[in-house]
């Protein structure tokens, strides 16, 4: 395929896209905030997320549109801080379409990233993309305005599949990093009351399933982007001590949690909330997982 482009591709996630496409594309056009610069290979194009510019010429000739902008929710949930989570990705999903709409050439393909937080808190059942339920709350507001804004452009010559992620596993970035330093540290014990799901993707796996949909015509809409076996936090900690030979972790409670979430600016529901998702579509339509227990992801990660 000739031209990629991937807005708001400057981010972990983003960066990782870019790279694992590179041997698959002609042309990566990476959409940002930062400068108009060639980088690495990379065309990073100039845009602010929400209005009409130079970046838009882009669009007279692509063939795959991934669309990862948004302001990490990885902050505390102050007022401003919420307006900023939700306007980024709202915004330049809506921009997005808007130019979408509009060209003579529009992309065959367009990924937008969404978020497997969208299903409620679940210990009891596993969340798929037919049956799952949506929850309550901020996070699932935000997830719900995001897809709402994708479907509402009207793009009749561009297939969309609506990226619902889970936890993206990888060495150098993402929650794995934090999480394995606090086992380094002693605190490696279950959070909270550790019965929690955690829903997890290693990165190979993400990758994969990117190029998989992209291939795959009859994939649209809301696809799960999860390893097909949560696990327990207990069992996520447990997993991990095990490979870092750490034979004991101290637990974290709930209150001790609030209480380091207030002074590293973040907010307790990244840990606590219960993901209970798997990939039905991807399994369905025949996705080969190199990494389907959190053991065998875990062994290759740390």
């Amino acid at each position: 395929m000739k031209k990629l482009i991937i807005a708001g591709g400057s981010g972990f996630l983003g960066k990782e896209i870019a790279s694992y496409f590179t041997a698959k594309f002609t042309d990566i056009v990476i959409l940002t905030r930062g400068t108009t610069e060639t980088k690495n290979g990379f065309r990073y194009v100039t845009w602010d997320g929400k209005t009409l510019g130079a970046w838009q010429e882009e669009f007279r000739s692509c063939e795959v549109l991934i669309n990862m902008a948004g302001r990490s929710v990885d902050c505390r949930y102050t007022p401003k801080n919420k307006k900023l989570i939700m306007d980024s990705r709202v915004d330049a999903t809506k921009i997005l379409g808007e130019v979408i709409s509009k060209s003579k050439n529009p992309p065959q393909v367009w990924i937008n990233s969404s978020t497997a937080t969208i299903y409620r808190h679940s210990l009891d059942q596993q969340m798929d993309e037919a049956t799952g339920e949506i929850g309550k709350g901020f996070s699932v507001a935000v997830a719900k305005a995001w897809e709402e804004a994708f479907y509402a452009s009207i793009t009749p010559n561009t297939r969309k599949v609506a990226l619902r992620t889970s936890i993206v596993l990888a060495k150098n970035g993402g929650a794995l990093v934090p999480i394995v330093q606090l086992a380094k540290m002693g605190f490696g014990g279950k959070q909270g009351k550790g019965n929690q799901q955690f829903s997890w993707i290693h990165c190979d796996d993400f990758l994969e399933s990117i190029n998989f949909i992209i291939e795959n015509d009859h994939l649209t809409n809301a696809v799960n982007s999860v390893a097909p076996e949560p696990v327990t936090n207990s069992f996520l900690m447990k997993t991990i001590r095990k490979q870092l030979k750490i034979p004991f972790g101290i637990p974290l409670p709930r209150f001790l949690l609030e209480i380091g979430a207030r002074l590293i600016k973040t907010e307790t529901e990244l840990i606590l909330k219960s993901r209970n998702v798997i990939p039905q579509k991807l399994t369905d339509t025949g996705f080969k997982f190199k990494f389907k227990t959190i053991e065998s992801a875990l062994e290759d990660l740390i």
